[in-house]
């Protein structure tokens, strides 16, 4: 039995077959293609042609794609949204798109919306009541103009029977074929933030439709048609198909969170901080028991503000393939890069750029191209630039840091060589001769999630009764998304009390994982 793991990076898409005791049998890399599914083809058909393996033995194949990152920061495949705000008039001072750049919403998203009754106080008390017959006129109104719909309600984050009575109405009203997206089951506390993750999750449900169909068919053309497909979400776990169709935007930034898992099983550590290098950027994340550290924070997202779950991660600009220039007697590195034209354009590979690939192999620390073709560059000035490669390295490594202790660090990605054995702050450092392919490993070795968010009242509900509740429609979504019922478990419970509330309320987030099926 084998597992198939690929995930497309800014400048290579990794693929790897690991066994049923989860040991890597091979692995590739090859550069992304612009249009990425081409990159996925091939470098599925390479790692099955050059291992020979029993097709009819792929049980499980695994996705991470930027394709959804892609296309909101280059405004492209995204889906006509109608947007329903339950909230009129209270939240009629602060309209939905405000603050988006309007390049997106005029030019792509259609720019429709309707602020009509609904929502609820933060007691939990109604705001104001639904308007059933409002809604069905904008809904008829929105026939032939929109290709999804995102709803919003006031504090659904506490209540949000109102969104799924509209959902039903838009259903009725538009067919049971559009896509619908609710806030509550997207974003976090917060209207505006939760409104735009909606907004955004209902815009990309075409790019997830044809990521999805065009891995489907690049298994079937390779001969794999009874394996369970899955496609990587942000916090280091899997989703079945059917759950990404529902929620695309869980795919955003998985390739950082797929790097940090498979530095876990390379160095087998459960807490650690993570430096993936690729080939322009590098991201810094931390292990914590196991799975990458979520961000508290709310998230730019291609010029949006948004509040739905991400990563905790810092992306700098260094990588393998960093452009190193000389100003004045100062030495630069990036942000600009080769990117993937690496092999043609850095001068180990006979190229005429100077890359901080270069100069680690100038010094000696990295085997890569032809040694002599960067014999010439002086040996202060690669004294110098691999010293400003370190400090950038070190100055974001502290900034992840959540005391003044040293930390363990596992190096992974391409780009990797480029980074110096001692770095000040760094106990000790993890290097591993797979780790230029941990993305793709962390995205085969992955478990199902489920998590579910809520504000929950402890003066009308014991806590308890809220705990076992969150759990309970945790464990749903994870069962959703593809888990084994049996198999799942809680792995984090976080109790947020709200302040300003007089009857003891609380925001409860409670985190599940298991086994695929």
């Amino acid at each position: 039995m084998y597992k198939i793991g690929i995930d497309v990076g800014g400048t290579n898409t990794d693929a790897v077959i690991l066994d049923e005791n989860q040991q890597l049998i091979h692995s590739v890399k090859m550069p992304t293609s612009e249009d990425i599914e081409t990159g996925i083809t091939e470098s599925l058909h390479r790692v099955l042609s050059e291992t020979g393996i029993d097709r009819s033995k792929v049980t499980h194949a695994m996705l991470g794609t930027t394709q959804c990152t892609n296309a909101i920061v280059e405004r492209k495949k995204l889906a006509k949204v109608g947007v329903l705000r339950l909230g009129y008039p209270a939240t009629a001072s602060v309209l939905p798109y405000t603050a988006w750049p309007e390049d997106m919403v005029v030019g792509f998203l259609s720019g429709k919306y309707k602020l009509t009754g609904g929502g609820y106080e933060y007691d939990g008390q109604v705001l104001s009541e639904i308007n059933e017959a409002e809604i069905r006129e904008t809904l008829a109104s929105w026939k032939g103009e929109v290709e999804s719909v995102a709803v919003v309600g006031v504090f659904s984050s506490l209540k949000n029977d109102q969104e799924l009575a509209v959902q039903k109405i838009i259903e009725e009203e538009l067919g049971a074929d559009i896509p619908v997206s609710i806030s509550s089951s997207v974003g976090s506390v917060g209207l505006i933030e939760r409104e735009n993750a909606t907004i955004l999750n209902a815009a990309l449900f075409k790019v997830i439709a044809a990521t999805s169909d065009g891995f489907e068919k690049a298994l079937e053309q390779e001969g794999i048609e009874h394996a369970e497909i899955y496609l990587c979400q942000n916090d280091g776990t899997l989703m079945s198909l059917n759950y990404a169709r529902q929620f695309p935007i869980l795919t955003i930034a998985c390739g950082p969170t797929n790097s940090i898992r498979g530095a876990s099983y390379l160095a087998g550590l459960k807490d650690a901080m993570v430096l993936d290098v690729g080939g322009t950027t590098s991201d810094i994340g931390v292990l914590t028991d196991g799975f990458p550290r979520e961000s508290s924070l709310a998230v730019d997202v291609g010029g949006v503000r948004t509040n739905f779950r991400m990563p905790d991660i810092i992306s700098i600009g260094l990588g393998g393939g960093s452009i190193v220039r000389e100003n004045d007697g100062d030495i630069t590195i990036g942000p600009d890069s080769v990117g993937y034209r690496i092999s043609e354009e850095a001068l180990v590979f006979g190229g005429k750029t100077m890359t901080t690939t270069d100069i680690a192999v100038r010094l000696g620390m990295a085997e890569i191209g032809n040694p002599e073709l960067v014999a010439h560059i002086p040996t202060d000035f690669a004294k110098k630039a691999y010293k400003k490669i370190a400090d950038m390295t070190e100055d974001a490594i502290d900034k992840m840091k959540t005391s003044s202790g040293s930390v363990s660090l596992v190096l992974v990605g391409g780009g990797s060589v480029i980074i110096p054995d001692e770095i000040s702050g760094v106990a000790q450092i993890f290097r591993d001769k797979n780790g230029p392919v941990a993305n793709a490993i962390g995205a085969s070795i992955s478990q199902i999630s489920g998590q579910y968010e809520q504000i929950y009242i402890y003066s009308q509900i014991e806590r308890e009764e809220a705990l076992q509740d969150a759990e309970q429609k945790a464990r749903e979504q994870a069962t959703l998304a593809g888990a084994v019922t049996d198999s799942i478990e809680v792995v984090e419970v976080e109790e947020i009390p709200l302040a300003y509330h007089p009857g003891n309320a609380t925001r409860l987030r409670v985190k599940v994982v298991g086994n695929l099926v």
